[in-house]
């Protein structure tokens, strides 16, 4: 034993990669798959109502329950086998069912699932898949006539993948039973294993593809929103270097569409970001089966590029542009907000220049006022002092007028003196006027 601790996540991770066991599949035999996801308004997948589904159907025939926590589950239905997995955002079950019935793709084999649980899924299905798995006919020209009779002649892809090992068929359309028909026809002394590997590689690109195909629909659901708001848009830009309009009233209109915009982002970010990563895992599913034409028919990738890839730029597309329009909007109100704030500096620049005129006029008024004080204060100050010198002036011959005459200079000069120190005292630094950080 290694001294050395394990990282607590070391076992999980490490039996992640081994997560979904590939299936083991005779020949002949049918694989049927059904993909359940939750409604598109769902918060979140109920998990435990998914473990209940599984535990209902595996008690119908008595089969062993999958342990706590589990995300996969292989056990024996009947004569069938099952194979249940959980995903992020669906669950698939996957019946293995041996045997070459008369008929070709015959509803019936789904019966294995009872109607009335179907009823009870907790959620919808997004996809179901007959697969028919049979040997390849010593004449492969024969498997022509069977693709005819079995799919849409303009819409089927057929391949010869793994070097030649089997022949792989669907048009990916939906049959009148509902169900998405794949045809598979492998080489006589191949694997049971190497059988499941392409079994699972098959189902996964129709469910992946199923998956991805969502965020086409909520692309086509925001463009009409999109387009509203782009108009919008373009409307106010057109109308931030008109004076005539309230800068302020535009920047208000610009934040709605920014809200607007942002909740369109946080409600689709998840599906188009899904979107990316299940088209990633249908061209790598795809891309290991490495296809060969088969009499000259077109393969799964070139279905794929004709039919598929165009849905996946329309999702890319819309999930740039709704981003280019949110970058535009922020663009169009961080201008605007620049706007308004040199607007607001020129008017505050405007008052401030206006406050400086009212302080030059209150400046003249005080001096004004101390003018006049000093002339009020002196003429009270020129009778006091002369009624205080006039007993000691009489006897030299001094009367009231001459007296007063000699007084006036000297006391109006001592006010003037007076006041303009005070003045001085209140104005200075430090002084009582002064803030107290000085």
């Amino acid at each position: 034993m290694s001294p050395i601790p394990d990282h607590p996540m070391r076992y999980a991770l490490t039996n992640e990669l081994h997560a979904r066991p590939i299936p083991q599949v005779e020949v002949p035999g049918h694989a049927l798959l059904l993909a359940v996801k939750p409604a598109e308004n769902a918060v979140a997948r109920d998990r435990e109502a998914d473990r209940a589904h599984l535990i209902d159907l595996l008690d119908r025939f008595g089969s062993t329950h999958p342990t706590p926590g589990a995300i996969h589950h292989a056990t024996e239905l009947g004569r069938n086998r099952l194979k249940w997995e959980s995903h992020t955002e669906f669950v698939t079950y996957t019946a293995i069912i041996p045997g070459r019935p008369d008929r070709a793709f015959d509803p019936a084999l789904f019966e294995v699932f009872p109607e009335d649980w179907l009823a009870r899924a907790p959620g919808a299905r997004i996809t179901s898949i007959l697969l028919r798995i049979d040997y390849i006919p010593e004449d492969e020209a024969a498997i022509a006539p069977l693709l005819g009779e079995w799919f849409v002649e303009e819409s089927v892809a057929c391949s010869s993948v793994l070097d030649g090992v089997a022949i792989a068929a669907s048009d990916f359309r939906i049959d009148p039973a509902g169900h998405i028909r794949m045809a598979l026809f492998v080489r006589k002394g191949t694997g049971p294993r190497r059988v499941g590997r392409i079994v699972q590689r098959l189902c996964e690109i129709e469910i992946y593809k199923s998956m991805s195909m969502l965020g086409l629909a909520r692309a086509r659901r925001l463009a009409p929103e999109m387009g509203a708001l782009d108009q919008e848009l373009s409307r106010l830009a057109a109308t931030l270097n008109d004076d005539g309009q309230r800068p302020e009233a535009t920047l208000e209109k610009l934040l709605d569409i920014s809200a607007q915009l942002e909740t369109l982002e946080l409600h689709s970010s998840f599906r188009f970001g899904a979107t990316g990563a299940y088209e990633a895992l249908v061209q790598s599913r795809i891309a290991v089966l490495r296809e060969e034409r088969f009499e000259g028919r077109q393969t799964l990738a070139e279905f794929m590029m004709r039919r598929y890839d165009p849905a996946m730029r329309t999702v890319k597309s819309a999930e740039t542009r709704l981003h280019a329009l949110s970058e535009r909007a922020m663009r169009a109100g961080n201008l605007l907000g620049t706007r308004v704030n040199v607007d607001r500096a020129r008017q505050n620049q405007k008052l401030l220049e206006s406050m400086d005129r009212r302080a030059a006029m209150q400046l003249h008024l005080q001096r004004t006022v101390e003018g006049l004080s000093t002339v009020a204060i002196s003429y009270y100050a020129v009778n006091l002092a002369a009624n205080i010198v006039l007993p000691a002036a009489e006897p030299l011959g001094l009367g009231k007028p001459a007296l007063l005459a000699l007084l006036t200079p000297p006391v109006v000069l001592a006010v003037w003196l007076l006041i303009r120190r005070i003045r001085a005292r209140i104005t200075a630094p430090g002084g009582p006027s002064a803030s107290p950080r000085q």
